[in-house]
């Protein structure tokens, strides 16, 4: 007998290519078969008008509530935003990873995986008064220190994080990004870059981006625009789409630009990966959660399928993640139903731009671990 069964939703899993109306059964804690007319289960839900989907997973999120000054709380930001796996991108460093894993991450319900910050601190300094970036400073960065970590903590840590820029890294330039390659080269893990206003410039972080590498804020505002002035997609990140370089939105307070975002879907330039950047600072707006970012990539113009595709399997790939972002049976049993709202709603880019929308995602539910987690 199943243990929950979600019946007569539309279920959208474009890892196994299915939109069609079909119930979803759990048991054991997994997936445990998708159909027409199942049975139903020890828990039944009529999920009847809304939309069925892996378990969503926010690829950027900052979740080392209380450890660092970045942090929102777990549990509940993926209850708001109908997540089901946290990636946090590099909250924490190799001095203070230990105490993330133990007073966040084991004490959470919701599935958090970390990419562990080349600095030795993590963040440690973003809030909204006070904005230090880690980076600044290479007496910070060890990356002996940082790949011992890694070795330590390898159930957990699924990539090395680097931040570089004028805020993140200041007078350090590009040697913290080199520093965090060699990194994740040793430990066989992807790096995840950020990257904010020059220097360094764009041109001199995308030819060291390797396959599976991933370039988060990618669809940010001048300057490090990936776009050409009228409109092209630069050729260095076409080059590094071409090499499988991963795109990842990181939305946050001041990385995602609608102008930069027309520009690239234009020339038919997806995002690979949608996630929200969540922090202290992004979570009063314009990021506000996943389910808003997603919303307005459908304003924009991508089909839901697409969006969804950002939100389940392409992060599970990214970190290399086999046992979910689908429905497939006996792979974890996390999903999510989402409503696809009607109305009037306004959405703004982190320059104050505004984009008027008849429709939104909202969460209805999540289902984690085969049980009903959260939801009417």
């Amino acid at each position: 007998m199943f243990d929950l069964v979600l019946k007569g939703g539309r279920v959208i899993d474009p890892a196994q290519g299915v939109d069609a109306p079909l119930d979803v059964a759990f048991a054991d804690g997994k997936v445990a078969e998708l159909g027409p007319d199942l049975p139903g289960g020890k828990q039944t839900r009529d999920v009847a008008g809304s939309i069925v989907v892996p378990g969503l997973i926010d690829l950027h999120t900052h979740v080392y509530w209380g450890g660092t000054s970045l942090g929102v709380d777990p549990d509940s930001y993926a209850k708001s935003s109908g997540l089901t796996t946290l990636i946090d991108a590099g909250s924490a460093g190799p001095g203070n990873l230990k105490g993330f894993r133990r007073h966040v991450i084991e004490r959470s319900e919701v599935r958090i995986l970390p990419f562990l910050n080349i600095s030795f601190a993590g963040i440690f300094a973003l809030s909204k008064e006070i904005n230090v970036g880690e980076c600044r400073d290479l007496t910070m960065l060890n990356p002996r220190v940082c790949l011992n970590a890694a070795k330590a903590e390898a159930d957990l840590v699924v990539g090395i994080k680097v931040r570089v820029g004028s805020n993140a890294s200041g007078d350090s330039g590009i040697a913290p990004m080199e520093m965090a390659l060699e990194v994740a080269e040793h430990a066989g893990l992807p790096l995840m870059t950020h990257l904010d206003a020059p220097p360094p410039y764009r041109s001199d972080v995308m030819p060291r981006l390797r396959k599976g590498d991933i370039l988060t804020h990618c669809f940010r505002p001048f300057p490090n625009t990936p776009v050409a002035p009228g409109g092209a997609v630069r050729v260095d990140v076409l080059a590094a789409r071409e090499r499988g370089v991963i795109f990842d939105i990181g939305h946050g307070k001041g990385s995602f630009g609608y102008e930069t975002a027309m520009a690239m879907l234009k020339q038919g330039f997806l995002p690979d990966v949608i996630s929200s950047d969540i922090h202290v600072v992004s979570i009063d707006g314009p990021a506000y959660d996943l389910l808003t970012t997603m919303s307005k990539f459908l304003v924009l113009g991508v089909p839901l399928a697409e969006v969804i595709r950002a939100t389940t399997i392409n992060p599970a790939r990214a970190v290399r993640l086999e046992d979910r972002g689908t429905l497939r049976p006996g792979l974890l049993g996390d999903a999510t139903v989402l409503a696809l709202e009607q109305g009037r709603f306004v959405f703004e880019d982190v320059l104050g731009e505004k984009l008027h929308a008849e429709q939104r995602l909202a969460c209805q539910g999540i289902v984690l671990g085969g049980r009903w987690w959260h939801g009417g």
